[in-house]
């Protein structure tokens, strides 16, 4: 039996649920985590904390439209990140709707663009281990993909 034919044999329901509940997951960590002050947004932003402080980031969220995958500097610096946050041990989730993102996490400027998104980090707002729900669902969501050899697992976000 092929790795093809394994996956094939998930339950598409189970499938669906686990990622409707990941995207949940998701949305309740990037209110949360904005709440406390915890979210970095942007690419160059991302790159700088994780350069100073990585031992401090929990969480990481790479976000390109279709329209974005055919940007190389994009995709590259999106290999470097991944690359770093698995290195480092830092989970990492992509998400295909940058628009439904900067509508989570209200982020854009006078004219309503949205800014920067395609890179989220949460950090810990301190010292001790921050104990939220959704970071720990998600951190087992990410655990349970890489056993399947998926390194970076598509999130799909609530409506």
């Amino acid at each position: 039996m092929t790795l093809e034919e394994i996956r094939g044999q998930d339950t598409v329901p189970e499938s669906t649920a686990r990622m409707q509940g990941a995207g949940k997951a998701l949305q309740e960590l990037l209110l949360s985590a904005q709440r406390q002050g915890c979210l970095t947004a942007g690419v160059y932003e991302s790159a700088k904390v994780l350069n100073v402080d990585p031992d401090n980031v929990t969480f990481c969220v790479l976000a390109a439209d279709e329209e974005d995958e055919g940007d190389i500097a994009l995709q590259i610096h999106f290999t470097l990140i991944q690359a770093f946050c698995c290195e480092n041990d830092i989970d990492i989730v992509r998400v295909g709707d940058v628009q439904r993102l900067a509508a989570i996490v209200g982020a854009g400027d006078e004219a309503g663009t949205p800014g920067d998104l395609h890179c989220i980090l949460i950090s810990n707002p301190n010292e001790d281990a921050w104990k939220d729900p959704a970071l720990e669902k998600l951190s087992l969501f990410c655990e349970e993909s890489r056993s399947v050899n998926d390194w970076v697992p598509s999130i799909t976000l609530p409506e």
